[in-house]
């Protein structure tokens, strides 16, 4: 049996995105080296600040996000169907022990300052879902797409930050909120 060694950038990149989605982006150098077994010198080697990281720690994770929300390209579905996949893995999600929410959403909300790093990335992550809503509501034939698609953006990150906090249970109650604005908007 043979063990993967990861190197020390895999290392901290890796210890940014659980403690940061843990623990929030306040989390200290000190802690994410001592989780990653680097020192502080080689972070610094290897990322320059602690921003750099996180922001690279999150852009990483990006193409794993994606992969678990959104349906793979032209699947067959309907766009109704592709947009109520979305929210039938936000409910999957929400339902694991471990999910806090949308970590993009908890880096915007947290650093408040949108020109850092990680706030950027954080924030195409979010304007990238929103494009996809808009995609799939003007596919359906949503009478405003753009509407529609902010709608939709703001019943996900209400959804991911309410199941985070572990302020409600999404079952029963995304996929009939979601339905009702697919209706009122005309979406096949």
């Amino acid at each position: 049996m043979t063990t993967e060694v990861k190197s020390p950038r895999e290392r901290l990149l890796e210890a940014a995105a659980t403690l940061t989605y843990r623990n929030g982006v306040s989390i200290g150098v000190e802690a994410l080296c001592k989780a990653a077994g680097v020192s502080k010198r080689s972070m610094y080697q290897l990322f320059g600040s602690k921003d750099e990281l996180l922001a690279v720690s999150l852009k990483e994770r990006a193409s794993a996000y994606v992969a678990t929300y959104l349906p793979p390209a032209d699947d067959g579905r309907s766009p109704r169907e592709r947009i109520l996949h979305v929210f039938a893995q936000v409910e999957t999600q929400a339902a694991t022990p471990d999910f806090y929410g949308c970590p993009f959403l908890a880096v915007q909300v947290e650093l408040k300052d949108q020109d850092h790093p990680a706030s950027q990335v954080a924030h195409q992550v979010k304007a990238n879902l929103t494009s996809f809503f808009r995609t799939e509501a003007e596919q359906g034939g949503a009478s405003d797409p753009d509407l529609l698609a902010r709608q939709l953006s703001l019943v996900f990150d209400g959804a991911s930050a309410r199941a985070g906090i572990q302020a409600d249970t999404l079952p029963g109650l995304v996929a009939p909120t979601v339905t009702t604005l697919l209706d009122a908007a005309g979406v096949r």
